[in-house]
Order: C-alpha cells, then structure tokens, then sequence
C-alpha cells in the first residue's frame, strides 16, 4: 500500500510486462475510435461521474477483443496492474476494460486481491463499475475464500454507500450456497440507510436471492417489511408477489 497526500490509503501498481503490453495496446485502440459527441451525452447520463470517450458497447467489447488477442493468461500481480493502471486513467471506458479483464480472470486471484478490489470499488464510485466488481470479482473472491465473509461484515456497517452496496450484491450470484442468514442480516443492518442506492440494493439481492428460495424471502419480509424503506419492498417482491 501506498499513501497520497491526502492521507489515502492506495494498492502499489505492481510491475508487470504484460500489463505495460495491455495498456499500450488498448490506449492505442480506443483513443482514435473516440466520438465526443456521444461521450459527451454518455457523461450527462451517468451524471457526470467521470468525462468519456464516447464508445458504444459493442464497439469498445469488439476493440477489447483484440487487445487481449494473444497475450498470455495474467497471474494476479497483473491482473492488479492492469486494473489499477486502468483506473489511474480518466475516462470511464478504461475502467470498463479493466471491469471485464477482471470478471474473466478473477479465478487467477487469490484472497490477497481483495484490497485491490476494495481500492476499485471506493475510487471514482459509481453502479455502473461498482455493481459488476461486487457480484462478480468480490463475490467470486468470498465464496473462494469464505474466510473473507468477515470483511464483507466490517464493509456492510461502513460509511462509504459503496461499500455497504458492494457488501449487499456480494453475493447476488450465490444461488443455493447464499449464507442466507447473513443475507437477511444485512438487510436488517441497512434497512434505515438513507441513500437511494443502498436502499435499492437490499431490494436487489433479495429479488435475486427469491429466485432460489422465494418462501424464505417472502416470510422475511412477512416479518420485517415495517423495517424497510418501500422501495426495498416492492424490488424485493417484484416476482413473488404478497
């Protein structure tokens, strides 16, 4: 770890020979097929968050494509450097790649990967990144691990909404191996959060989770609906009804 100025706390960028390739490739890639126009538009919708090159889905996947093309299977110290390096990078489609390099080879990391992840999902924050690390790179690194549930405690009772979010999405691809117990108690833990998007994510996971079990969610909410903010309530019950 490394400190800024600010007092910050931030993951060292390891050094990596392929994640020098990586960058240099997908920089050359993307810069030249930017469009301001759209990137301005792109920015206004996800509310300035961070400025854009303006890449549409499809065409920022296709040009992914061939900066991965042929380059070897990263270990984790690259799959750091790439992710850090790209998100050290202003515009959000960087942030993007690194999103998807990260959900492709997760498997490669181990526990140790998750201060990277925490550092991801609490810098330049929003759902359109935070939401993918949480179900797929930090939940696929809890259920790898299970040892780490116990940070997924300390970030569900913190400040930063992120955090909380990421916390309560962990596990939104867990299906049958939920720990169903700690799911509800999350909610219970944030169910007075006052933020939007917390209080959307506890909706979130339990719609998700009802897939699997709807009896279990529908008698926890039977139980605890008063707790809850109705924006919860009614994307929790969206498929399961009364």
């Amino acid at each position: 770890m490394r400190v800024t100025e600010d007092g910050t706390a931030t993951p060292r960028v390891p050094g990596s020979p392929l994640a020098d390739m990586v960058l240099e490739r997908l920089t050359a890639a993307y810069g030249p097929a930017a469009d301001p126009e759209r990137a301005v538009a792109m920015r206004a919708y996800m509310k300035d968050v961070a400025p854009f090159l303006g890449l549409t889905t499809p065409v920022r996947r296709a040009l992914s494509r061939t900066v991965v093309a042929g380059l070897p299977r990263p270990d984790e110290a690259d799959c750091a450097a790439v992710a850090l390096r790209c998100w050290e990078l202003p515009e959000r489609e960087y942030q993007y790649f690194a999103v998807d390099y990260l959900r492709r080879h997760v498997r490669h990391c181990s526990s140790g990967f998750l201060p990277v992840a925490r550092h991801l999902v609490t810098t330049v924050p929003w759902w359109d990144t935070v939401d993918l690390l949480a179900a797929h790179v930090v939940g696929a690194l809890v259920a790898a691990d299970r040892s780490l549930a116990a940070e997924m405690d300390e970030w569900i009772g913190d400040d930063d909404l992120w955090l909380a979010r990421t916390a309560l999405l962990h596990q939104l691809r867990y299906k049958e191996r939920t720990d169903t117990a700690r799911l509800f108690d999350y909610c219970l833990r944030r169910s007075g959060h006052p933020d939007f998007f917390v209080r959307k994510a506890i909706g979130w996971c339990l719609r998700e989770y009802a897939k699997t079990d709807p009896d279990a969610v529908r008698s926890f909410l039977a139980r605890e609906q008063g707790r809850f903010a109705p924006l919860s309530v009614r994307e929790a019950m969206k498929n399961i009804g009364a």
